[in-house]
């Protein structure tokens, strides 16, 4: 029987499937937003979604969920927001804005889990935020649980994953147990722009993850849809041959999902103005484009950090995507999968700034690997002999809106802006534009 894990503010499932990966078996999952949900629920059908804050949450709520009694689990794992913490105060964790985080412990604690993972921001390492990981490391403590220390910021660049992003992780674990030890890196970035280990291999590159994937404004109806069947895949590195779980070896320890190969999914296109994709052209790679300030990915380098963000004051809602090295557009949520680490058959929501946003603010799934193996390998967990065969959910699940989500999980609507989260009025490609040439004018007499 596989160890059972417990995915807090689980979003789409980037750190499910690493744990799942690694041996554990996800039985429940609590996140708020229910798009995210419904994108949950499809690519994990098998796992409990309680669609809800982790405020005034019950561990006997997620043990009837789950279906699991009072069986043992043994890791629970998620990172909270991190856009609400607040330093106001003499001690952080009594600030309301901060509770998040002592719920998080709380649940913990009433699970009597083994062990726990919380990740975040490496900004929770510096500076006065210091205060806020000193003060979460001693409400551990009085939890019952040791957290490992020097705690460590991992980038999943060394981990097998062709995007910069680093991660603070933070190993609590029930007194008395054993603790699980940092994964040692497994590759070097391939840009060679960070500290590089003796004897390992390079990573992947952008040319690695994307190259084999057909363009999608070859397709017609990616104009109305994010799915198409398609024949002309070009040739896969080793890296997006695992993307596509073309081998036994690329589902690791993860129940192996029933999908369709032959279908481009994810790709719904995006309709540039022939200025943008002029000024796209003109930027070289691994450099950012300065009107839109989109950065040009570099074929041989790695991905910028992708993010889940807009920056409504530039005017675009494709600001998380990066433009792609090749054609003059920004990369497809399929594309930016690849670059964070999902394999072909995890899916999104259809809509690009859902499915960009639920990625952009998702654990790669290799580096949640090799974090959840550290505690498989602690906990001395039996890896499983066989796999399990899982058809995914419904794709009704991926078309939801914001409202037919909610609905579909008898819950409120979230109060959420969808993009203009600065509030400011979005500005047409046009007098952007008019406004860059005006400069050069002057800039030139």
């Amino acid at each position: 029987m596989r160890p059972i894990g417990v995915d807090l503010f689980a979003g789409a499932g980037g750190m499910s499937l690493g744990f799942e990966q690694a041996g554990f078996d996800i039985v429940a999952a609590v996140e708020i937003d229910p798009v995210h949900c419904a994108t949950h629920k499809y690519n994990f059908p098998n796992c409990a979604i309680l669609p809800r804050s982790v405020e005034g949450l019950k561990a006997s709520e997620i043990r009837v969920a789950a279906g699991i009694g009072n069986r043992k689990v043994d890791v629970v794992f998620g990172g909270a927001p991190c856009q609400g913490f607040s330093m106001i105060g003499q001690r952080v964790l009594d600030d309301p804005r901060n509770k998040l985080v002592t719920d998080f412990l709380k649940i913990v604690a009433d699970l009597d889990a083994t062990y726990f993972v919380f990740e975040n921001v490496k900004g929770l390492t510096v500076g006065k935020h210091r205060r806020f990981l000193e003060e979460f490391i001693e409400h551990a403590g009085d939890l019952g649980y040791e957290v490992c220390q020097p705690w460590q910021v991992l980038d999943a660049a060394n981990f097998g994953v062709p995007q910069h992003r680093e991660r603070l992780i933070l190993f609590g674990t029930r007194r008395g147990e054993l603790a699980p030890s940092y994964p040692s890196p497994w590759t070097n970035p391939a840009d060679g722009k960070r500290q590089v280990f003796d004897g390992l291999s390079i990573g992947p590159t952008v040319e690695d993850a994307l190259g084999d994937i057909p363009n999608a404004e070859e397709f017609e109806e990616l104009r109305v849809t994010d799915e198409v069947r398609c024949t002309n895949w070009g040739s896969p590195s080793p890296y997006a041959e695992e993307m596509r779980s073309r081998t036994n070896t690329a589902w690791h320890h993860s129940q192996t999902r029933v999908w369709r190969p032959d279908l481009l999914t994810s790709s719904a296109r995006t309709e540039h103005t022939a200025i943008s994709r002029r000024r796209f052209s003109e930027t070289k790679g691994g450099e950012t484009e300065p009107i839109s300030r989109f950065y040009k990915l570099h074929p041989r380098g790695l991905s910028n950090t992708l993010r889940a963000g807009t920056d409504g004051a530039r005017g675009a809602f494709t600001s998380p995507r990066p433009i792609h090295p090749k054609y003059n557009r920004c990369v497809t949520v399929r594309e930016m999968a690849r670059l964070h680490g999902y394999p072909d058959w995890f899916r999104f929501n259809e809509t690009k700034w859902h499915g960009a946003r639920q990625i952009g603010n998702s654990v790669p799934p290799p580096l949640a690997r090799a974090v959840a193996t550290q505690v498989f390998e602690a906990g001395g967990f039996a890896l499983p002999t066989t796999s399990d065969t899982v058809d995914l959910g419904d794709p009704k699940l991926l078309r939801m809106t914001v409202g037919q989500a909610a609905q579909h999980f008898d819950v409120r609507p979230p109060e959420t802006r969808r993009n203009m989260k600065s509030g400011a009025t979005k500005r047409k490609q046009e007098d952007i534009e008019v406004e860059r040439l005006a400069r050069q004018k002057v800039a030139h007499g």
